[in-house]
């Protein structure tokens, strides 16, 4: 995928380009930060523990996988957003994937996770052989939730007490784009 520029709501520019390994530091800086601010990951900022050096062999394999990519959005040198999919690795699931996504809270409401997910959708149709998106959700982010149904996301089905927040199950909405 080509590195591509955007102007958002607020004017600022957003470049969008694939991860490399050498982004590495930079991408576990930002994964922290992410954790920090949000409950909607399945991770806390303490579980946290990979190397740069594992960062880097992730980045290494996503980019070398016909499957799979990773997406970062800058804001001049910051790193204010990422997208990873990763495609099945068996034949009969090498066709679809799931997303992960993430911006920093600072930047919300600006349309990066939109154009994060059209450059995800460009990317998948560029493949040829990606025909499926899946993705999953916490019910009760209805701004996500909006977002994934503007851009053609179908509901799928919702996986009870997906998510376990400060004690509490949060049920998971599966949604999916047919390409």
């Amino acid at each position: 995928m080509k590195k591509r520029r955007f102007r958002l709501k607020n004017h600022e520019e957003l470049l969008v380009r694939e991860a490399m390994p050498a982004d590495a530091a930079q991408v576990l800086g930002h994964v922290q930060r992410i954790a920090e601010d949000s409950e909607n990951l399945t991770f806390t900022a303490e579980e946290m523990a990979l190397t740069v050096q594992e960062e880097e062999e992730i980045l290494k394999r996503s980019k070398e996988s016909e499957n799979d990519v990773f997406l970062l959005g800058f804001i001049g040198e910051e790193l204010v957003a990422s997208l990873v999919f990763s495609g099945g690795k068996r034949s009969r699931v090498r066709h679809a994937g799931e997303f992960g996504m993430a911006v920093l809270k600072k930047k919300w409401n600006l349309g990066i996770g939109g154009i994060l997910m059209d450059s995800l959708i460009d990317w998948a149709r560029e493949t040829k052989f990606i025909r499926k998106i899946h993705l999953k959700v916490r019910v009760d982010n209805e701004p996500a939730i909006h977002l994934y149904a503007k851009k053609g996301f179908k509901r799928e089905g919702t996986l009870s007490r997906g998510f376990m927040v400060e004690g509490e199950f949060v049920d998971l909405l599966c949604m999916g784009y047919e390409l």
